[in-house]
């Protein structure tokens, strides 16, 4: 049970990494982010986790499980998140709102919009642990954490932007983080009732996190001047995380 026990400690740091992101918030010496930096902040972290899918979750997916079991893993995460986008209700700061309509506050739609790309990110932490290789766990829990940290600050300064106090602000963001553990708690626990379904799982997780990549972060970070700032920010971030994968996974 020790891959058990180490794949939910970790899926919770990682997810506590986007409260870290958020912490200049609570100074008032940080009165916005620019429109720019909000960008850049977000590429990187789509790098990092393009990065993460590809070398840490797609590439053993098809050592394990072979080409077919990966692509048919892959097309079913995206279809599983793009169901969810579909019925949950939230709304995004530059896409607005998605999914049907709801008398939720604004507040929680945002919260809603977050935590749909975060599920994946631990489902992916917690698979990884699932293989019982807590090497590989490890390298995929560090590559979720370090994209939180950017997210969770622009995450935390857009709703201090859109009115929150910086109280509520920091809380926001780490409650969005805190449904990491839960995807790390169904994918650890998947894997290790059922190990066949490592490879599935794998690639299950990185079609989810490939989904919100190309259908949320990219597209947020493209709505104005500094678009191309972003794809270079992201290029950066993959860069980055395939230099960590490449020395510790």
């Amino acid at each position: 049970m020790n891959h058990l026990f180490w794949g939910i400690i970790a899926s919770t740091l990682a997810g506590l990494a986007t409260a870290l992101g958020a912490i200049p918030v609570l100074f008032p010496s940080l009165h916005a982010l620019s429109h720019r930096l909000k960008d850049e902040l977000l590429g990187f972290a789509a790098g990092v986790m393009l990065a993460a899918t590809a070398f840490s979750l797609l590439v053993p997916a098809i050592e394990q499980g072979g080409t077919w079991v990966t692509i048919a893993g892959l097309l079913a995460g995206a279809a599983l998140l793009d169901l969810l986008d579909r019925i949950v209700p939230h709304e995004h700061f530059e896409k607005g709102k998605e999914g049907p309509a709801s008398q939720l506050r604004k507040i929680w739609l945002f919260v809603l919009a977050i935590t749909l790309h975060n599920f994946p990110e631990g489902l992916a932490v917690g698979v990884s642990f699932g293989s019982k290789n807590i090497a590989d766990g490890i390298t995929v829990a560090v590559a979720i954490g370090l994209q939180n940290i950017p997210e969770g600050l622009a995450v935390a300064v857009s709703l201090l932007g859109a009115g929150y106090s910086r109280e509520r602000s920091f809380l926001y963001a780490l409650l969005t983080g805190l449904v990491e553990p839960l995807g790390g708690i169904l994918g650890v626990g998947l894997v290790s009732i059922m190990h066949t379904f490592l490879p599935f799982g794998l690639a299950l997780a990185a079609g989810a996190m490939l989904f919100v990549i190309g259908d949320e972060i990219i597209p947020e970070t493209h709505h104005g001047p500094s678009a191309r700032y972003s794809t270079y920010a992201l290029l950066v971030g993959f860069v980055v995380m395939m230099g960590l994968d490449t020395v510790f996974g």
